[in-house]
């Protein structure tokens, strides 16, 4: 309790109650409502720590079972934030522009991340030398220009398990495809957005620096947990393992993941479905249910 305290005080100083405007509010959010100040929406605190730590405690599991969690924050206040945790824990990211189809049409984004790291394998091993400065030049704007968009998700091969998203209205691209893929999806809710439309609502201001950065760190912690988990699970085991028996490993694992993914396809989301790691998905209380109705209502 007095750990919930304390992030509680932690999510007040940084500003994450601040909702937005009245007239903005997503009437979705009323159970994360506490109430109204001055024409604008206070979040309920005790509705961000819960959300918050379900959401960690999810993305913990889905690190821990080493599967891949993309960052996607591309609003100008967040993309720093998000790049840098990201890179922490060495998971994949997005903080320039979405590009269509970067999970629908992952192949297709594969292909020009092979085109960047050809090009870059260029430059750094001097079989650029023989083209004249002109060309050079124009190699090495291209690269850059594609860094910039592809650098966070050159290093993985497959379409990632979950997704993190600062503003889910933002990134409504992204959310659509992870959707349509079954990728269990985690977000900042602020008032002015559906908390439905993801697995894990955090409710939270998602514009103010602070609030960004209070949120993101406390979900890459519970990242890094689960990836310290894994580690230490695998020295257990005893550090000998072949490459095969990793592999091996893998694909059970795939197989496992494989059967939820029928089954939730099959019979909709029972309780407990829809969440990375066993972990059950989260629920959206309807009017009247868990929080207060904001004064005036």
């Amino acid at each position: 309790m007095e750990n919930n305290t304390s992030l509680q005080q932690q999510l007040l100083e940084a500003g994450v109650h601040f909702g937005h405007l009245k007239k903005k509010w997503n009437p979705k959010m009323l159970p994360y409502i506490f109430a109204e100040k001055k024409g604008i929406h206070i979040i309920d605190l005790n509705k961000t720590v819960e959300g918050l730590q379900e959401a960690a405690a999810a993305l913990k599991a889905v690190a821990r079972s080493g599967k891949k969690i993309m960052f996607v924050a591309t609003k100008k206040q967040a993309k720093e934030i998000v790049q840098e945790s990201a890179k922490r824990v060495n998971m994949p990211f997005v903080t320039e522009r979405w590009l269509g189809g970067m999970l629908t049409n992952f192949n297709t984004v594969r292909k020009s991340v092979k085109k960047m790291q050809s090009i870059e394998k260029m430059l750094g091993d001097g079989s650029a030398e023989n083209l004249n400065k002109k060309e050079r030049l124009e190699l090495t704007r291209e690269k850059e220009k594609m860094e910039k968009v592809l650098g966070g998700i050159a290093n993985i091969s497959r379409v990632p398990s979950a997704l993190f998203m600062v503003d889910i209205g933002h990134e409504h691209i992204a959310l659509a495809e992870a959707k349509r893929l079954n990728i269990s999806t985690f977000g900042m809710v602020d008032t002015n957005s559906d908390p439905n439309k993801v697995d894990f609502a955090i409710p939270a201001n998602d514009d103010a620096t602070k609030s960004i950065a209070i949120i993101v760190n406390y979900i890459t912690a519970a990242i890094a947990e689960g990836l310290e988990e894994r580690m230490s699970s695998k020295d257990e085991e005893g550090g000998d393992d072949t490459e095969e028996s990793a592999e091996a490993k893998a694909a059970r694992f795939e197989n496992k993941q494989d059967g939820g993914d029928d089954r939730r396809r099959g019979g909709g989301r029972g309780p407990g479905a829809g969440g990375p790691g066993g972990a059950p998905k989260r629920r959206v209380a309807g009017p009247g249910a868990g929080g207060r109705r904001p004064a005036g209502k």
